[in-house]
């Protein structure tokens, strides 16, 4: 009889996807906070837009930064990780054969099921150390490329985000006006990337949609609150 054959459909993006919630959230909530809070002290919509612009390059630079440091220091502490299991593989392998036992035991293996493992990493330490860095420490060998793969998609995710909340700054000459369509876009904005991040990390889209929505809307009002309140 035949068979339909098993195919596995895992999702394997998560890094770059993780890159964009970081990008996009704060591009969407940062200047939406600014211009909402300008919005309550002047009355000049090329003021709002001057210093939103200034501040969507000078947050995609600083967030594409700590990306790429974060990446760095993933690369540097794997590597640093790894020359101290070599060295351990290399000079006190009992150690290293117990520290493999205690990973197969907690699998249901036993004495003599393990024994054999054992001695075919000893005939192969690269492997051993392989095993080792990802089943005891784990931790997974970083993409060389990340580092700027991940600032560049921090960086363009702030600057797609941060653009939303000025977009109506632009075309609406009245301040307040103009910060009634921003309202209503960002919010929008907020809501759609939140349904759309909860279906990429497996959590309930809805609400994962409202969360940043309510997260979003509680910053730019307390800008805006926080604005009117010091320019009377």
């Amino acid at each position: 009889m035949p068979q339909t054959p098993h195919i596995e459909r895992h999702f394997t993006g998560s890094a770059r996807i993780r890159d964009i919630v970081i990008g996009m959230s704060d591009g969407l909530t940062v200047p939406f906070a600014l211009a909402a809070g300008l919005s309550g002290a002047v009355s000049s919509t090329g003021i709002i837009i001057t210093a939103g612009l200034a501040e969507v390059a000078a947050g995609s630079i600083a967030m594409g930064l700590g990306g790429y440091l974060a990446s760095r220091s993933d690369t540097e502490h794997y590597e640093s990780e790894r020359l101290r299991e070599t060295q351990e593989v290399a000079d006190v392998p009992r150690a290293e054969i117990a520290e493999v036992t205690t990973v197969f035991k907690a699998y249901g293996l036993d004495d003599a099921e393990i024994a054999p493992i054992v001695l075919a990493f000893q005939k192969r330490p690269r492997s051993w150390v392989d095993f080792m860095m990802r089943f005891e420490l784990g931790l997974e060998r970083p993409d060389p490329k990340r580092a700027f793969s991940s600032a560049f998609t921090i960086a363009a995710s702030y600057v797609i985000g941060g653009l939303i909340p000025l977009l109506s700054y632009f075309f609406v000459p009245n301040v307040h006006a103009a910060l009634l369509w921003s309202v209503v876009v960002t919010l929008l904005a907020l809501l759609a990337f939140g349904y759309v991040k909860g279906r990429f990390t497996g959590t309930a889209p809805l609400r994962s949609g409202l969360q940043t929505v309510l997260i979003g809307g509680l910053a730019a009002g307390a800008a805006f609150g926080l604005a009117r309140l010091f320019s009377h």
